[in-house]
């Protein structure tokens, strides 16, 4: 009973030291997570097409764009999205960057499904300005995105 005793403490104090060591302050940023990031490539954005899909709503979060869309085929779990910047910025106020969602679907089924799919922003940001316009390929209207 006596050697267990010291065992005992030590471990619980070797526990409560661990616990005491994973809690965050208040002053922690705390990271989101908006999924993948925007491709930024020229040579990309001129050859790449996109197959059929309808564009059912998009959104711009914080950093992070949500795009639902539906499409049809068997269950939507091949497909590969992707935004791909032009890599041009256009001067004006706010200045402007041309996108495209490239969608990609091989399922041969006729059922629609709808998918949301997330992506990072942040490295379309501009140095020096705090909002860009999003001309986004077959878009209704161009997305403002604004940050600090």
């Amino acid at each position: 009973m006596i050697n267990k005793l010291p065992k005992s403490l030590l471990l619980g104090l070797c526990f409560t030291l661990l616990f005491m060591n994973t809690q965050c302050d208040e002053d922690d940023e705390v990271q989101s997570y908006c999924g993948e990031a925007v491709v930024v490539d020229p040579g990309y954005y001129e050859t790449a097409t996109s197959g059929p899909y309808n564009l059912i709503s998009a959104e711009i979060t914080d950093n992070c764009l949500n795009v639902e869309f539906s499409a049809s085929g068997c269950d939507g779990n091949t497909w590969s999205a992707v935004l791909v910047d032009s890599g041009d910025i256009m001067e004006s106020s706010p200045e402007q960057r041309n996108l495209k969602l490239v969608f990609s679907n091989e399922e041969l089924c006729q059922a629609v499904f709808e998918q949301t799919r997330i992506f990072d922003l942040t490295n379309l940001q501009i140095e020096g300005s705090s909002s860009i316009l999003l001309n986004i390929e077959d878009f209704p209207a161009p997305l403002t995105y604004n940050y600090e």
